[in-house]
């Protein structure tokens, strides 16, 4: 079942930033990176995994928009952040953004979040991302959605490579 308000929120803010998307509506699961990524006829690297974190001393909520084909180190963001940062609990995740994990959008979010972005994604020039819902993608300018979210760039020691 198609979420209509998420997908309408993402094609509202869009607009709004002045961005020109196609949300694609896929048969299939893009929940995972692998997954987008064979939906999308594309490499891993080219998704965007919009992952919710937080700081574990007041519980602000950051957004990572993270290669397909990276991971969060943990460790290193902690220091980069001088705090711990931990996994965002999936309730306040869908609170705060208005998402349900598997379906994070890098844009319309509930709630106003700061952004970083991935240094690998502007290695291509189109990168696809979810659109709200589990089966919605549109694929965009790495360079334009970085700076139309007003994202800030990730220190690659903040990433580590994911698994096969």
């Amino acid at each position: 079942m198609t979420d209509n308000k998420s997908l309408e929120r993402v094609r509202k803010t869009a607009r709004k930033l002045g961005l020109s998307i196609d949300i694609l509506e896929m048969p299939k699961s893009t929940r995972t990176a692998v997954e987008a990524a064979l939906a999308c006829g594309c490499e891993p690297s080219q998704i965007i995994k919009s992952l919710v974190f937080q700081i574990q001393s007041n519980g602000e909520l950051i957004l990572f928009l993270i290669s397909g084909s990276n991971k969060i180190d943990l460790s290193n963001t902690s220091k980069f952040f001088g705090e711990a940062v931990q996994k965002a609990d999936p309730n306040q995740v869908r609170e705060k953004t208005g998402f349900a994990i598997g379906g994070v959008a890098p844009i319309g979010h509930l709630s106003e979040l700061p952004i970083y972005i991935d240094p690998k994604l502007f290695e291509f020039e189109t990168v696809w991302a979810a659109a709200g819902t589990p089966n919605a993608v549109f694929s965009i300018d790495p360079a334009v959605l970085s700076q139309k979210s007003q994202a800030v760039q990730l220190p690659t020691r903040c990433l580590s490579k994911s698994g096969p």
